[in-house]
């Protein structure tokens, strides 16, 4: 069963999607219990959305004809986390979910209050996915996003306070192009007036933007796409180590598995050939170790012996009582 705030903004959804829902009908799609679906529209008309319901056998729920829907009451790290959350999962690997995830945005999005929803759709306009899937990070500030989001759909320049991989703060002066979503982080696609070329910024390390009120005229991007750009930025950029295994497995079954995180390349019908890179051995090793396959250590050599570390602790954990004994 989905949570309380999430359930209701279902509900809200069918509702505004469906002229009257038997309340047998509309309990089965939430996955709820008649009651729990009773409590769940008496909060939707606590928030002033007018749900009429009709008793007796044939009995359900709908809202009132031709009344006006309130403004959603949400504030503003709600607003931007319900429109990310909502495009991921349009763009995301479950089948089906993506268009009733657009659906359940633009309909949340035409009953939030004006100066929300414009910063909304800045933000769901101005973003582009980049695959590699994994959780969105929860230390950007949603202020930052959708500040930087309006200033990419205005065309207008930015001045913020920038933090270098090893501490250094730095002042920027840039033409801001896309917002990206690339596995768990956010990147700023600009260009730096300072620097005189096209950058990929992290927005966790962008602090106090700022619009100057200067618009500027769209430079042409180096790249087919502002994700093409920072994932080519990403994968050019010194690692310390880059990883290589062969896995006794098909390569659409490892692709299946970790191809967001991962190269894959095919040897035969039944073996493939696994590339990662990563600043530690820690994160392949939990990658490999969702491969569901057997696979031989290609290089660094190095990575056998986290391997093999790591396969003492899960063996020593395994081998304990689990009553302390």
């Amino acid at each position: 069963m989905a949570n309380t705030s999430t359930r209701t903004l279902r509900l809200l959804s069918l509702l505004q999607s469906h002229r009257y829902w038997p309340g047998a009908e509309l309990a089965e799609r939430l996955d709820v219990s008649p009651r729990t679906l009773r409590r769940d529209v008496d909060r939707l008309r606590e928030l002033g959305y007018p749900v009429e319901a009709r008793r007796g056998v044939d009995g359900g729920y709908q809202l009132a004809a031709g009344a006006a829907l309130p403004p959603l009451v949400i504030d503003d790290e709600e607003a931007v986390a319900l429109a990310v959350g909502l495009q991921a999962a349009a763009q995301g690997p479950v089948d089906g979910i993506a268009e009733p995830s657009l659906r359940v945005l633009a309909k949340i999005v035409q009953v939030m209050p004006g100066r929300l929803r414009r910063r909304v759709e800045a933000l769901r306009a101005m973003t582009v996915t980049g695959g590699w899937g994994g959780p969105a990070r929860s230390d950007v500030d949603p202020d930052v996003l959708t500040t930087v989001a309006l200033a990419c759909r205005d065309g207008e320049r930015l001045r913020f306070s920038y933090t270098a991989a090893g501490g250094r703060r730095t002042d920027r002066h840039v033409e801001p192009h896309r917002l990206v979503s690339l596995g768990r982080r956010w990147y700023l696609v600009a260009y730096d007036l300072d620097r005189a070329d096209w950058r990929n910024l992290r927005v966790d390390r962008i602090s106090g933007p700022d619009g100057t009120g200067a618009r500027f005229r769209p430079r042409e991007l180096p790249a087919a796409d502002a994700a093409e750009f920072v994932r080519t930025r990403i994968d050019t950029a010194p690692r310390s180590y880059r990883v290589e295994v062969l896995a006794d497995a098909p390569a659409a079954t490892i692709r299946e598995r970790i191809g967001r995180w991962a190269v894959i390349d095919e040897v035969d019908a039944d073996h493939c050939r696994v590339h990662l890179t990563s600043d530690s051995l820690d994160w392949p090793t939990i990658a490999l170790g969702a491969l569901g396959a057997d696979f031989r250590v290609l290089h660094p050599p190095e990575l056998v012996d986290r391997l093999r570390d790591w396969a003492d602790r899960f063996h020593r954990a395994a081998s304990r009582d689990p009553h302390g004994a």
